[in-house]
């Protein structure tokens, strides 16, 4: 089985100033890689998370600013790179109802933009990351990669059309591409508009109820730092390539559970309220996901490494930092 070592290698990161991007920035330093983190261009000169970074951990990252939508700049990118792990995404499902047509620029357009870029660079391995929400509500479980493809949003058939551009690129031009597959991820950093933070910073402000939307779907969540073990091991192997991989726990829980239990871990008991502006529509709902992961483990040994309480603690100390915390917006639904 044929293994690469990431060490010395230029490693460009695209959504580094996001959530999993910019945990992904912090694991490959340690790993002694060459980083350049492609961040999202705006007038505030934002580098997003990666603004918090200390100083001297800055000074070992060569930061990109562009707009992966634009293949000349995606172009300058990938120009001077060995290895490149594919983030960034418009992620968010409610705003892919506001706006599907940022969603496909994004997700697919941004993918084909880099993946012609990588093509014509020659660069030695792609790590597209995908969502288990393109399996859409469980057909049966635990999910393998094999389940079928199912487009309950717009996000989730951009996200679909993005893989389906990756494996094309293998397909067609053997490029060494990897479409891993995270089911849901959380920890220090998550936006806004996924549920444990939601959840948190209500019960950290001191609410006396928490606003969600469904609370019956359950879910398979993995902290940040096992789904970056999972996407750099993913990297290293070349039984990986050209193929879908899932990166997960294999253990569900429901998002009411889910919400008693971090009641639990910060000492609070509030009242849950299941609003309607925050549901999806019924057709849309993904009742149910939970992750096969023997591929993973059969082609790389990753296990996950951190249990759901432990995860959760992690990521309740972390908004318990007032200037994290302020950061959220808890008073109003995040789209």
């Amino acid at each position: 089985m044929g293994k690469i070592n990431l060490t010395n290698k230029k490693i460009l990161v695209t959504g580094a100033d996001g959530f999993i991007g910019s945990h992904l920035v912090e694991t490959l330093l340690d790993e002694g890689c060459s980083v350049k983190a492609f961040t999202y261009y705006n007038s505030f000169n934002s580098w997003g998370w990666l603004d918090t970074f200390p100083r001297e951990t800055l000074k070992n990252v060569e930061v990109f600013t562009g707009d992966i939508r634009d293949p000349n700049g995606v172009r300058t990118a990938v120009k001077d790179v060995d290895i490149v792990f594919h983030l960034a995404a418009l992620i968010a499902i409610p705003f892919s109802y506001h706006s599907p047509d940022a969603y496909i620029e994004t997700n697919i357009r941004g993918t084909l933009n880099l993946l012609q870029a990588c093509r014509d660079y020659d660069v030695e391995r792609v790590i597209v990351t995908s969502t288990s929400e393109v399996y859409g509500t469980a057909q049966y479980v635990p999910i393998n990669e094999t389940h079928p493809l199912q487009a309950q949003s717009p996000y989730s058939a951009s996200k679909i059309g993005a893989d389906k551009i990756a494996e094309s690129f293998f397909r067609s031009f053997e490029m060494s591409v990897v479409i891993a597959r995270p089911f849901n991820t959380y920890g220090p950093r998550q936006s806004a508009r996924a549920v444990i933070p939601t959840i948190i910073t209500q019960l950290l402000n001191g609410n006396k109820n928490i606003r969600l939307g469904s609370i019956h779907p359950t879910r398979d969540f993995s902290h940040v730092g096992d789904v970056c073990e999972g996407l750099i091991n993913l990297s290293k192997f070349d039984e990986a390539i050209g193929r879908e991989v899932n990166i997960g726990s294999g253990t569900e829980i429901s998002i009411g559970s889910l919400a008693k239990l971090l009641m639990e871990l910060t000492g609070t008991e509030v009242e849950i309220i299941s609003e309607g502006i925050r549901k999806r529509p019924d057709k849309s709902e993904v009742e149910r996901l939970v992750c096969d992961n023997r591929l993973i483990k059969e082609i790389t040994g990753w296990v996950p490494q951190t249990t759901l309480r432990e995860g959760l603690l992690n990521t309740i100390e972390w908004f318990k930092d007032k200037r994290n915390l302020k950061r959220y917006k808890n008073d109003i639904y995040n789209i």
